[in-house]
């Protein structure tokens, strides 16, 4: 790296350029941007690529988006090409809605399917986190594959927050990583698009969902914010009818997302995914109301059919 690659654009008439700051103080300054910018600025020239691709900057992005990653080893694959740069790559945005239904999706190739997630769950109360915890699980077993897709983050019956809980305070970062390709997803909203308050049994469901075309990453907190006890953390994967999918169906749909673009960033990306799940929501509740009223015809055909047999049975007995 030579000062020729942080020459100014202004020409020889700058009395002061960037090429004149030490390259130690050169990467104190990028530590302190945020990712979008790093990655941004190593575009700008050869330089900035080589100060930008830092692997100590790239994993203390990591560990102040999700404190739970520090206790994730590097995949093989990804050993010494820049895993916590690809991870908040991968991570960071929120992917693409492409994503096909469950029906399409299980025609990906079970070798394909990730044998082996590892979650890391970071959840944040008012900025302070409250839990952080990585959870692997074995995803190549048919009682997996064969049963509905759940992940829980919480090992026990719960815990007790250090201060009254707000559900709809309440950040949720849910990372899946495929530690055999080195891929990730972001698999929640980060802001809750929902909270639900059951007032008989006095729990909050607040709802971190991501929608995925056809099917959607249900990441949900639920709590008793009378008490501060958060009761369980856990992400399902559920289909345009609000029915659970499949170990084998949900995975299908994580390869597919990992494999699709990412789009959005920020606090405009957090709202449209509430504007995601109201839709996704919207369209689930236009499906019961079809499939309820076409029930409905079902069942008066079945009744008409059965009423004119009696009657007609009732009259051939009469004209005997």
């Amino acid at each position: 790296m030579t000062d020729r690659d942080f020459s100014p654009a202004c020409g020889d008439e700058a009395e002061t350029g960037i090429e004149d700051l030490p390259l130690d103080v050169l990467s104190l300054v990028l530590r302190r941007l945020d990712g979008a910018s790093l990655a941004a600025l190593g575009c700008a020239s050869s330089g900035f690529h080589g100060l930008a691709a830092d692997a100590d900057t790239w994993r203390g992005l990591c560990l102040a988006q999700w404190p739970s990653v520090a206790s994730i080893p590097e995949p093989a694959c990804c050993r010494g090409n820049g895993f916590h740069r690809a991870l908040f790559a991968d991570a960071f945005p929120f992917p693409a809605t492409t994503t096909t239904a469950t029906p399409a999706a299980t025609a990906v190739a079970p070798a394909l399917l990730p044998g082996r997630l590892v979650s890391a769950v970071d959840l944040h109360h008012r900025g302070v986190c409250i839990m952080s915890r990585v959870v692997d699980t074995d995803a190549s077993t048919p009682w997996f594959l064969g049963s509905p897709f759940r992940v829980d983050a919480l090992l026990q019956e719960g815990f007790t927050a250090p201060s009254q809980i707000a559900p709809a305070e309440l950040a949720l970062s849910w990372v899946l990583l495929d530690p055999a390709s080195g891929r990730a997803v972001n698999a929640s909203s980060r802001r809750p698009v929902s909270v639900d308050r059951s007032w008989l049994t006095g729990e909050t469901v607040a709802r971190f969902t991501v929608v995925l075309g056809g099917v959607a990453l249900d990441a949900a907190v639920t709590c008793d914010d009378r008490y501060g006890h958060v009761r369980e953390v856990s992400l399902c994967v559920e289909d345009a009818d609000g029915g659970g999918v499949s170990g084998r169906d949900g995975l299908a749909a994580l390869a597919a997302a990992m494999a699709d673009p990412r789009r959005g960033r920020g606090a405009e990306a957090e709202a449209q995914a509430a504007r995601r799940y109201a839709e996704f929501v919207k369209g689930k509740s236009a499906r019961k109301e079809w499939k309820a009223r076409r029930e409905g015809l079902v069942d008066l055909c079945c009744s008409g059919v059965g009423a004119a047999a009696f009657v007609g049975f009732l009259v051939m007995l009469t004209c005997r």
